[in-house]
């Protein structure tokens, strides 16, 4: 398995989302700790990002049975539930004739720390900043564009505009200004050279066989992932470097993911199950 490189916080919420809600979105802290051990992740980092998302209101503490554990928090759900949309939908490329949409904002100086989110938002949403306050992206981003400002009650600051590009500037090059693409290919070349290997050594052996081995790199690789469908927004084929590895690294994952996924979950149940049954009611008719 390559090297954990996860923050423990995300690692978490990794869990949370393949794993644990599948098996009644609870888990003992004693089990969690023993799972991200086996990640790499030592038990006080543990306990510190578990107290640092339970401040943050992303996860809930609750006991049963006199055993502590955790759930997502329903704000928390939400996030991983939009994260399974983006991290497990291919990234096609956008069509260059279905167009563009503008972003331009201006947020008042006394509340900068809005226009901090704003940035960020539009960031993880995939968008290039074309200029300062202005940004710009495929036209088919309009709908989460707008569900995004209406739930964070941005409209008084947002002014949405979409069409075709008329500019001065060549196209390729303004896009190129727009996205770092050298940045995000050389990101797409080190995740084929890291994960490469991994595909080769599970086409040769069998996940089922190594359930533990399934769950390590299934939950690594998807860490990796999960930041590829945020920085890359599906550009038009046309305004893509030649050869781009986008392609080849999605195939990649989803590789992986059909090879892992179910040993991988299967291991959790089996590490997780006395607790969880030791917690659960018991069912109708039994003492």
């Amino acid at each position: 398995m390559p090297g954990s490189k996860g923050r423990p916080k995300s690692l978490i919420l990794d869990m949370y989302g393949a794993y644990i809600r599948r098996l009644g979105g609870w888990m003992a802290v004693s089990n969690l700790i023993t799972l991200m051990g086996q990640l790499g992740v030592d038990e006080q980092a543990v306990r510190s990002a578990v107290s640092r998302m339970t401040r943050r209101e992303l996860l809930v503490q609750e006991s049963a049975n006199g055993v502590r554990g955790y759930r997502l928090s329903e704000a928390a759900l939400r996030v991983v539930e939009e994260g399974d949309r983006r991290i497990f939908s291919t990234i096609q490329p956008a069509r260059l004739d279905q167009g563009w949409i503008v972003v331009a904002f201006s947020v008042p100086e006394d509340e900068r720390d809005r226009r901090h989110v704003l940035r960020s938002r539009l960031t993880w949403m995939g968008f290039g900043m074309v200029a300062n306050g202005v940004w710009m992206a495929p036209r088919r981003m309009l709908p989460e564009l707008r569900d995004t400002v209406e739930r964070l009650e941005f409209e008084r600051y947002v002014h949405v505009f979409d069409g075709t590009y008329s500019g001065f500037e060549d196209l390729q090059s303004l896009v190129r200004r727009c996205w770092d693409l050298d940045g995000l290919r050389g990101m797409y070349r080190e995740f084929l050279s890291e994960w490469e290997p991994v595909r080769a050594r599970w086409a040769a052996g069998s996940p089922d066989e190594d359930e533990l081995g399934a769950f390590l790199d299934y939950t690594s690789v998807l860490d990796r992932w999960r930041r590829f469908p945020y920085l890359d927004p599906g550009l038009p084929v046309e305004l893509l470097p030649s050869g781009w590895e986008g392609r080849a690294a999605a195939e990649l994952f989803f590789d992986l993911r059909g090879r892992l996924e179910k040993p991988a979950v299967r291991h959790v149940e089996r590490a997780t199950t006395p607790q969880r049954l030791a917690t659960e009611p018991p069912a109708a008719g039994l003492p």
